[in-house]
């Protein structure tokens, strides 16, 4: 009996990666107006009536990446930062900005799914619902940063949050048509601007 209900777990979290899989290739190729349930489900090898299991409609799939991906980058970034000797809070702000942005200039078309909606994604109702622990590490890694050197910052997490808008929307720009200018030469100019804000 056990068995049989670890081949049905393990059964419907295939699809449910099937569904997460085509949702995104096709989402990043054509685009989420442009991409219909059908076309997800063809593309995962899923009944319709499967992704209705999972997902209330392409929105809410959509949702659910954007979430899911922003998690993956900010999870990757923080262990890489775990691994370095970093004292200061705003250097390891900036350390794991540079990573994200590293990762979104290796992979555009990651970087148009999830840019505009990084701020988002990390502040978001949704993500509790969606995703197993309530935050992706960045808001709780800063605050703790913060309290833990004792210094005062107005709005800490409000000051996070424009720095979030700045770089998704500004990288943006810089990685797909190098204005105003190539995101090698952007970024210092954006760090810069990034420890004011935390000064």
């Amino acid at each position: 009996m056990r068995i049989l209900k670890r081949k049905i777990i393990e059964n419907k979290e295939i699809k449910e990666a099937n569904l997460l899989d085509s949702a995104f290739t096709l989402f990043t190729e054509k685009g989420v107006k442009e991409t219909s349930v059908q076309d997800i489900v063809n593309k995962a090898g899923v009944a319709k009536g499967t992704f209705y299991l999972y997902f209330k409609d392409k929105y809410e799939i959509q949702d659910y990446l954007i979430i899911k991906k922003s998690k993956q980058l900010f999870e990757k970034a923080i262990t890489s930062l775990k691994e370095k000797n970093i004292q200061d809070y705003r250097e390891r702000v900036i350390f794991i900005i540079d990573n994200i942005i590293d990762e979104f200039a290796k992979n555009k078309l990651l970087l148009k799914f999830i840019s505009k909606n990084l701020s988002w994604a990390i502040y978001s109702d949704k993500i509790s619902n969606i995703i197993d622990d309530s935050s992706i590490g960045l808001v709780d890694l800063f605050l703790e940063d913060i309290k833990n050197i004792n210094i005062k910052i107005d709005n800490p997490e409000v000051k996070l949050f424009m720095i979030i808008e700045m770089t998704s929307s500004t990288v943006y720009t810089s990685i797909t048509s190098n204005k105003p200018l190539p995101i090698e030469k952007y970024k210092p100019i954006l760090y810069e601007e990034i420890k004011k804000i935390l000064s």
